[in-house]
């Protein structure tokens, strides 16, 4: 764990190294998203969740500005065991005007294979590895859908506040870090390395079925022409099992990977 955390931190100033030497476009954005889960079954769990992204730019940094992304998505989660999560799904994001890609108005197609693992079991702290295949098909210019592959891998700890565990009334902060590599293409880019995202929050499960997170965001993306920097406001909101009959609910037996975070997180 020592080693991860070291290997973490190295990135982390290398980048912000890198960062001071070349030119940088600072933008603050607002991220949200809005989750609703259902459990199918004790180890298969279906998800719909739905984002909106809002920037400013360089002459009105207002995180208000301007919309530039939304997206939704459709999920199933498998939990072989009490530390592991598999998940995948498929999702349309309509990239209005993202400031990375080379493009405005770019319509996307993506789907998702994903897999979380917890460090520890039993402990008050929880540590979770999470790694994401992504195949994205985004339309360019000339209305052709080009692929770009992209790999993130994330590290996230979660520390209950006022109780032991995550359960209802639970206040917990969470602190995270995850790295993104991407394969070369015209419309996002021929960088190896796409991006580091640093969040440091809180969240509150006021109930067993509704859950709050408010974070903060930083990313540095590593650009030829100029380095670019978000800063984000970011709100994540969790409604489980909302639309049932509560006494139909199917009880899910709770695993160590479910520890509040939620299953998305940025564009």
């Amino acid at each position: 764990m020592k080693n991860y955390l070291r290997f973490i931190a190295t990135v982390i100033l290398t980048i912000s190294g890198q960062s001071v030497l070349g030119q940088k476009e600072t933008l603050n954005q607002f991220w949200n998203e809005y989750a609703f889960t259902h459990n199918i079954s004790e180890n298969w769990v279906a998800e719909l969740d739905g984002g909106l992204t809002s920037s400013g730019v360089p002459d009105d940094n207002n995180i208000f500005y301007g919309i530039t992304q939304f997206s939704v998505r459709a999920w199933i989660h498998y939990y072989p065991g009490d530390r592991w999560k598999l998940s995948f799904f498929y999702a349309y994001y309509y990239n209005k005007n993202v400031p990375e890609l080379n493009q405005n108005k770019a319509p996307e197609y993506r789907f998702a294979l994903q897999a979380t693992y917890n460090l520890f079991k039993n402990r008050r702290i929880n540590i979770n590895l999470r790694a994401r295949f992504e195949d994205r098909n985004i339309e360019n210019e000339h209305g052709i859908f080009e692929a770009v592959e992209r790999f993130r891998f994330q590290g996230r700890a979660v520390y209950p506040i006022n109780n032991v565990k995550i359960v209802k009334k639970t206040l917990y902060a969470f602190v995270s870090d995850e790295l993104y590599f991407k394969t070369k293409s015209e419309i996002s880019g021929k960088e190896f390395f796409d991006r580091n995202r640093a969040t440091i929050g809180l969240g509150y499960k006021a109930s067993k079925d509704f859950q709050v997170e408010i974070s903060y965001a930083n990313e540095y993306l590593p650009r030829p022409s100029s380095d670019k920097i978000y800063n984000a406001l970011q709100v994540n909101v969790t409604f489980e099992n909302i639309f049932y009959n509560p006494a139909k609910k199917v009880v899910r037996k709770e695993a160590a990977v479910d520890d509040g975070a939620p299953s998305g997180g940025g564009g």
